[in-house]
């Protein structure tokens, strides 16, 4: 009963039963385990399965033969026919070797008075058991398999989705700059300088798997900075509540929201708006992000690559600890998200 692999962390924190059973530096307690009770049943069995030293043996056969050669031979491979025709070929020939066995060593022993329907019933009791044993091994380490690769399909998912925010956000804030250099050389200098200090904020701090609350709404201060000085008509709240300090979030988790915000609510008629409310309380994070709309709004599909990609981002991170709610009427357009810490 030999698995080599290891069991990923959360195997081995909830459930140690399963460690004990695949894990091969228990393998000596597991045989023993095995062992003992049969030799009980044998010796205490009153000659009603046969003399205990040939049955220890012929079981053994049995169990061993069974476990590490046709389990893994047909059995693993859906060969069920052949598994069945070969189990019964051994069963037979151990039968055989059992009886030569008796008559050459023991022929003092009485075979009368053994109990035929338990001695078979015993064989396919041990049969059955060690099939189920290496059955129940190989659905762990499948198991283990299947969590290892969706650990690291999610992980690449996710670095993509990171890389897909990252370009589409330096390009408009490229092409902001661009714009302002022929129309106000000096705000296309504050441009750079802030776009700058996002650039490091990308660089450094986004690679990580987790960064301080408190630096990602600097960083969207400092974006909605960035859009303040390129857009005359155009301000912002930003709104703390309860105590941030301290809590942990994926890096860029609110940037693609407020995009989106920007995105949709330019209007030269009148001011915009942007305003974001995060606030932390028992143990659950809110954020909500309003934007005010155009009067002449075009009619699009909300949210594009961005939201798009942040939903995915929150199903991969928060498959089962968050909410988003997002509300489209004729004045604002809000999203409101829960994520339980």
């Amino acid at each position: 009963m030999t698995m080599n692999k290891t069991l990923p962390e959360p195997f081995n924190n909830e459930n140690r039963v399963l460690d004990f059973l695949t894990s091969s530096k228990y393998r000596l307690y597991r045989h023993l385990f095995l062992i003992i009770p049969i030799i009980l049943v044998l010796y205490s069995s009153n000659g009603e399965l046969g003399e205990p030293a040939l049955n220890l043996l012929l079981f053994f056969l049995l169990f061993y033969t069974n476990m590490y050669v046709l389990v893994p031979k047909f059995l693993f491979k859906n060969k069920y026919a052949l598994y069945c025709l070969f189990t019964l070929g051994v069963i037979i020939v151990s039968t055989a070797i059992y009886l030569v066995g008796y008559y050459l060593f023991a022929p003092e022993y009485n075979l009368d008075g053994l109990n035929i329907p338990l001695f078979y019933a015993f064989i396919l009791v041990l049969i059955a058991a060690s099939s189920s044993i290496k059955l129940f091994q190989k659905w762990i380490v499948d198991r283990q398999l299947i969590y290892e690769l969706e650990r690291s399909k999610t992980s690449a998912e996710l670095e993509q989705l990171k890389n897909q925010i990252n370009p589409h956000f330096l390009f408009n804030m490229l092409n902001n700059a661009n714009v302002l250099t022929k129309k106000d050389p000096e705000k296309a200098s504050q441009v750079l300088v802030k776009l700058s200090d996002l650039l490091r904020y990308q660089l450094y701090d986004s690679t990580r798997d987790n960064v301080l609350l408190t630096s990602d709404i600097h960083f969207l201060e400092d974006f909605l900075n960035l859009e303040k000085v390129r857009r005359d008509n155009f301000d912002f709240l930003i709104s703390k509540e309860g105590d941030l300090n301290g809590v942990l979030v994926p890096p860029l988790l609110f940037i693609s929201f407020v995009e989106n915000a920007i995105k949709h609510n330019n209007d030269s008629a009148k001011s915009s708006y942007v305003n974001l409310f995060f606030d932390v309380r028992n143990d659950t994070l809110f954020f909500k992000c309003i934007n005010s709309k155009p009067i002449l709004k075009a009619v699009h599909k909300s949210g594009g690559l961005g939201l798009a990609n942040i939903k995915r981002r929150l199903e991969l991170l928060f498959p089962e600890s968050h909410s988003l709610k997002i509300e489209d009427n004729k004045k604002a357009y809000s999203i409101t998200l829960t994520i339980k810490l």
